[in-house]
């Protein structure tokens, strides 16, 4: 059974809100307005299904409902219900990904035993420099270009002599 303090709200960026800044809380936080910024917490990150989120969030459980866009560092896990599209990279050592949701991005899982280091979260890890994400099975749209033969016209036949 969970316990009370981990069941209390303690940051909520409401319905119809919109928050752009940095959050850094104790516990719980929930997001079910719009939020753009970065996220610090020892506790979990809560996106309701109304939420929007363009950030990076350093958390120990992040849990997905909504839309979300950025970076997440999770020291225990990531979850992502049915109702969310997900768009960016995600580190934890373990995720857990209902049926129906939306995943465009990396996703790179890895124990927390020795040797398994989790990445380095960069400071402010900005939205717009991101990797450019690629679809998988999709090949690049770069064709490469093939030269045409020129035709030279003081080469071609008048149909005599056939």
């Amino acid at each position: 059974m969970a316990s009370l303090e981990s069941t209390l709200v303690n940051s909520i960026v409401g319905a119809g809100t919109f928050f752009k800044g940095t959050i850094s809380v104790t516990g719980l936080l929930r997001i079910d307005g719009d939020f753009r910024g970065n996220v610090q917490t020892d506790g979990r990150v809560i996106i309701g299904r109304g939420g929007r989120a363009d950030c990076t969030i350093d958390a120990a459980t992040v849990v997905i409902g909504g839309v979300f866009r950025g970076t997440i560092y999770a020291r225990d896990k990531v979850i992502a219900l049915e109702s969310a599209i997900v768009t960016g990279n995600i580190y934890s050592p373990r995720l857990i990904a209902e049926s129906g949701v939306l995943l465009d991005g990396a996703i790179h899982i890895r124990g927390t035993e020795a040797g398994q280091e989790q990445p380095e979260r960069r400071a402010g890890d900005p939205i717009g420099e991101q990797q450019t994400l690629r679809r998988p099975g999709r090949r690049s749209s770069r064709r490469r270009r093939q030269s045409v033969p020129s035709v030279d016209p003081s080469g071609v036949s008048s149909g005599e002599g056939v």
